[in-house]
């Protein structure tokens, strides 16, 4: 027969990791420079501009998403 464990103690140890923050995710690894022509400096370029506006996209289509649910689930005005 296990020994009764005292009220609020679990029987499974905790990662103490878990507590800890996590780090970001870096979702962009740059390449290095240095390997690169002018060529393909000025194509790289284009290419994060490209993803630039995609992300700006993204962002205002769950801002418009975030403000018509604020909007629909707002308090009605109190008289």
């Amino acid at each position: 027969m296990e020994p009764a464990l005292p009220i609020g103690q679990d029987r499974f140890m905790t990662n103490p990791e878990e507590d800890l923050p996590r780090p970001s995710k870096k979702l962009l690894v740059p390449p290095v420079l240095d390997m690169l022509g002018v060529d393909e400096l000025e194509t790289y370029i284009g290419d994060l501009n490209t993803e630039i506006t995609r992300v700006k996209q993204a962002i205002a289509a769950k801002q418009a998403h975030r403000n018509a649910a604020d909007a629909f689930f707002k308090a009605p005005p109190r008289e």
